[in-house]
């Protein structure tokens, strides 16, 4: 056999990847499912000659600049795109009985694939770990309506894991499921999916996109607009449209305001979500763990045109609209904690909070109050690249998580400095940790002192960080 091939055999299947340099094996581009527009996926067995060489097709999408950035490959898009991919470690056998981590990806639920450069799992399996990481529908083609295709996706390829993954040297009865953005909002949506109760035992929450998550009266309302947009009055006529079209209708809607930018996403009510699906997520007992970056907006803020020409009273009046009543207070805090951020960026201070951190806290706050296990950390390294302007922001952490900084765009986004090798050690010593053990190795969460980890060049335990910002939400 070429030594270059790793093969694992199943008793009904050869799946055949490749060997990596630094050790252990990754196997590309396994189907999970197959499925026609707007229907539900039909989950496939692993079986005959697998060729898990190559990775699979990705969700048809309109790529963001992020996703440019980090290598997607717009040419290898399909509807069909039900692939998965495995990452093993050294000497991992049908025995070995390793953690599972199951990685889901952002990108606003209309970007994004498993397959991009900083997501390779390398890395953590090398830590004893199985790294499995998913494509799934995205847009309309995943989150039309009432029904959440693309979380339907999700627990096929959750349902793949629990059959097959012991033959790559997984345990099938410890699978952490963790995502970033809104792979950390569809993280938190699993955890109220009555269906996946048995098919994931832990859950990381990587700057969740819990304001995307949306009730089924908002996802009707959208499926409205699509229709409208489309010039269609049925799913059916919906459906015979060219895929072209169906994105051109996708694009237009993307370019209105939505304040939380929830025109796709998992809605609640809808296939096994359910209807309080933050409150069903908040008193679900499986170990958590949830953090946020420092400076989520500044991706989005640091190159807006119109920054130079906010100013003192658009802060003012950005705060009142906010906190109303509590506005001084706020600006107050705000002005202190972020000292010498211009008035744009100060406006970014608080929609990070309010978008990202606050939800955090509260869902954190919900499930202590239920004595379920929890933990936080808050990621504050600040990258020096593009003159520091983009400080901690949103997605800087994910090659952290996975120890990928050497992969091809990280550098651009977190320079050269060898003080980010340590960090990503830890990260990611921590979320293998995570999976191992059912628990990280810092101290849990609680509403006394509300313990968080702090990520940066120095790691540290910190109680109740910047809690004169997170009381401004409590008392709103």
């Amino acid at each position: 056999m070429n030594q270059d091939l790793a093969v694992v055999t199943t008793p009904s299947a050869s799946v055949t990847g490749r060997r990596r340099d630094g050790g252990g094996s990754e196997f590309r581009g396994i189907r999970y499912a197959t499925g026609a527009r707007f229907t539900r996926p039909t989950d496939i067995a692993l079986e005959g000659d697998v060729s898990a060489l190559e990775f699979g097709a990705i969700c048809p999408q309109v790529p963001g600049f992020l996703e440019q950035t980090l290598g997607l490959d717009a040419s290898s898009m399909s509807e069909d795109c039900f692939y998965l991919n495995v990452y093993v470690p050294e000497d991992a056998s049908a025995s070995s009985s390793l953690p599972v981590l199951f990685w889901i990806h952002g990108g606003a639920y209309t970007n994004g694939a498993g397959s991009l450069d900083w997501y390779h799992g390398s890395s953590l399996a090398k830590r004893n770990t199985v790294v499995v990481s998913i494509n799934y529908r995205l847009g309309i083609l995943g989150f039309l309506g009432e029904e959440n295709y693309g979380t339907e996706d999700m627990m096929s390829a959750l349902r793949w894991t629990h059959e097959n993954i012991s033959f790559f040297g997984g345990n099938p009865n410890n699978v952490t499921i963790f995502g970033e953005s809104a792979g950390g909002s569809a993280v938190v949506s699993l955890l109220a999916a009555a269906d996946a109760d048995h098919l994931f035992h832990k859950a990381w929450a990587m700057s969740p996109s819990i304001g995307q998550l949306r009730t089924r009266d908002r996802a009707m309302e959208v499926q409205k607009e699509v229709f409208a947009e489309a010039a269609v009055t049925t799913r059916d006529e919906l459906a015979a449209l060219s895929l072209d079209r169906l994105l051109e209708v996708q694009t237009a809607l993307l370019t209105r305001p939505a304040r939380e930018f929830d025109w796709f996403a998992p809605a609640a009510s809808c296939n096994s979500i359910a209807s309080d699906l933050l409150a069903k997520a908040s008193s679900d007992a499986r170990p958590f763990v949830i953090g946020t970056n420092k400076d989520e907006n500044k991706l989005w803020a640091a190159f807006n045109p119109s920054a130079a020409t906010v100013t003192q009273q658009d802060w003012l009046q950005h705060t009142t609209m906010i906190f109303q009543g509590n506005a001084s207070a706020a600006q107050a805090a705000y002005e202190q904690h972020r000292a010498g951020e211009s008035p744009h960026f100060l406006i970014s201070a608080v929609d990070t909070d309010v978008a990202f951190r606050a939800r955090a806290w509260s869902l954190a706050d919900e499930r202590c109050s239920l004595s379920h296990p929890t933990w936080m950390y808050w990621f504050t390294w600040a990258t020096p690249a593009f003159g520091g302007i983009l400080g901690s922001c949103h997605a800087l952490d994910i090659p952290f998580a996975f120890d990928n900084l050497d992969a091809p765009g990280g550098e651009m986004f977190t320079g050269t400095d060898p003080e980010r090798l340590p960090l990503a050690q830890r990260f990611a010593d921590e979320i293998a940790h995570f999976a191992t053990h059912a628990h990280p190795t810092w101290e849990m969460y609680n509403t006394a002192t509300r313990p968080t980890l702090r990520l940066d060049s120095e790691i540290s335990l910190l109680q109740d960080p910047e809690g004169a910002l997170r009381e401004l939400f409590t008392t709103k």
